[in-house]
C-alpha cells in the first residue's frame, strides 16, 4: 500500500508513467505495471520530474521537489 503526504494527496490524475517517465495516454506500459509490484516509482506522475528515491529494508520514499514525498 502506498502512502502519500498530504501535498500530494490533492494531485491530479497521473499523466506520465511513474517508472519510465513516458505519457500514459501513449498506450499501455505492461512492463511498468509488472515492474511496480517491486520497485518504487522513479518518475513524478504529475509533473515528469525524476524523483530521489531510497530504498531500505522497511520500505522506499520517492521524494519529487514540485509535489513532496510518496512512501512505500
Amino acid at each position: 500500500m502506498t502512502e502519500s503526504s498530504p501535498a500530494t494527496a490533492a494531485l491530479p490524475a497521473a499523466l506520465w508513467c511513474d517508472r519510465c517517465g513516458e505519457s500514459v495516454a501513449a498506450g499501455p506500459h505492461p512492463a511498468c505495471e509488472a515492474a511496480r509490484a517491486w520497485e518504487p516509482p522513479r518518475w513524478c506522475a504529475s509533473c515528469r520530474r525524476r524523483m530521489k528515491v531510497q530504498v531500505v529494508p522497511t520500505g522506499w520514499s520517492a521524494v519529487c521537489v514540485e509535489h513532496g514525498e510518496r512512501r512505500g
